[in-house]
């Protein structure tokens, strides 16, 4: 396919990248620089929430980055944002709103517990039904007080002085990168030990952040060791989403058509570019370069996907809802197992996606951990998105071969990708 073919798709940044180094460059002495960061509903949650413990957070302007027609990889992702950090916990009676926002809910509290005072952390409806006992339950391990077992809380802080704590992370990997990103601050040394652990990606992408900071981290087995000594100031690019790259590519599988991502190459610090090799299973032509990634649907628009797969999305399981919306355009069922954990997002997202796929009058089987989809034909029906952007994303790339399809809640897409309905219909009509 010509280069005159390509669709390049302007994805916005990375929201896992983007939390991590606002907490991070909080909590780093002196002025760092985020280039090209999301900006969305759960970012700018984040955003609000470390300002309301005392961090400077400001806009300094269009950086030239992008595009070179200002609008960079995506809905205000030309923009640059300026943090003034500490190099120590915050301090004072506070109180944090979460929103939605999983990872401010998770990441926060471990920033909170080596500064001083007491802050009253509280969220969404959606955001309180999240599990965050094992997270609370280390803190208080290491000496924090924590007056709840999940939102609301209460956390009085005297800093920490390190130690050696277990923390089960087979819920959320989110628990552990919290408490290694705090870790620096700590008075000690910081050893955890894993007895369990999903999504290693997201972890992997902690730690790499956390040494581009200063940051000194040693892994042995199943125990990860942070040293003490803090972070230094550091400016930081930060990559296109990787999963919400996934509809885009997705959607190149499912209409026969050429979508480059650019910013999304071998380098990625992003475990969910492993998306594209699931594509590749189903059909698709995948090309990689230090500098992008391409899919490539096979056949026509209306060519069958290739299906007759197992495959475990664990360690990517914010993608399986991409895959598995698709998977009634394949010649064959699919299986997706590995994902337990995905029924403790923002929604149960495998009954979520089983549910919305019977409507369409698709068969689909589901266990604890796996869901089946078999192909066939669809008849129209609203989407059930429950207030979860990944519900309504997947099943808009459906939508371009299924006729018929519309969303409950179609704006729910701005916890991530506020343009991503725009974007999908200046790639694909």
């Amino acid at each position: 396919m010509s280069t005159a073919t390509v669709l390049d798709a302007r994805i916005p940044g990375s929201k896992s990248i983007t939390n991590r180094a606002l907490l991070l460059a909080a909590a780093s002495p002196g002025r760092s620089r985020l280039v090209a960061p999301l900006v969305s509903d759960d970012t700018l949650a984040f955003r609000a929430a470390l300002t309301d413990l005392g961090t400077g957070v400001r806009d300094v302007g269009d950086g030239g980055y992008g595009y070179g027609d200002g609008s960079g990889y995506g809905d205000g992702s030309g923009e640059v944002w300026q943090v003034t950090g500490s190099g120590v916990g915050p301090a004072g009676r506070g109180r944090v709103w979460c929103a939605d926002a999983g990872t401010a809910a998770r990441f926060l509290p471990p920033f909170v517990a080596v500064g001083h005072g007491e802050t009253v952390f509280d969220g969404s409806e959606q955001l309180r039904a999240r599990p965050l006992r094992p997270l609370l339950d280390a803190l208080a391990g290491l000496g924090a007080r924590v007056r709840g077992t999940g939102l609301p809380f209460t956390l009085t802080a005297d800093g920490l002085a390190g130690g050696r704590v277990e923390l089960d992370s087979g819920l959320s990997s989110q628990y552990l990168s919290g408490l290694l990103m705090a870790a620096p601050l700590m008075g000690g040394p910081l050893t955890v030990d894993v007895p369990r652990l999903v999504s290693r990606p997201y972890v992997d992408m902690t730690l790499a952040l956390m040494r581009q900071f200063g940051a000194r981290v040693e892994e042995d087995g199943g125990a990860i060791t942070v040293h003490p000594g803090g972070y230094a100031a550091t400016d930081l690019t930060i990559e296109p989403d990787a999963s919400t790259a996934s509809y885009f590519f997705a959607a190149a599988a499912v209409t026969g058509r050429t979508v480059r991502v650019r910013g999304l190459g071998t380098a990625s610090l992003q475990g969910d570019t492993a998306f594209v090799d699931v594509l590749r299973l189903a059909g698709a032509r995948v090309r990689r370069t230090g500098e992008w990634t391409e899919v490539t649907g096979t056949g026509g628009a209306d060519a069958p996907l290739r299906g007759g797969f197992t495959v475990d999305m664990g360690d990517i399981s914010d993608t399986f809802m991409t895959m598995a919306a698709i998977a009634p355009l394949a010649d064959a069922p699919v299986t997706i197992t590995g994902i337990a954990h995905a029924r403790l997002k923002e929604s149960d997202r495998i009954a979520a996606v089983a549910g919305n796929l019977r409507a369409l009058g698709i068969r689909v089987e589901e266990g604890p951990d796996r869901i089946t989809v078999h192909p066939g034909p669809t008849g129209p029906a609203t989407i059930a998105c429950h207030r979860d952007h990944r519900i309504a994303m997947s099943f808009s790339v459906l939508g371009l071969r299924a006729p018929g399809i519309t969303l409950d809640d179609p704006a729910c897409v701005a916890k991530t990708f506020p343009g991503f309905h725009e974007e999908l219909g200046r790639l694909f009509g």
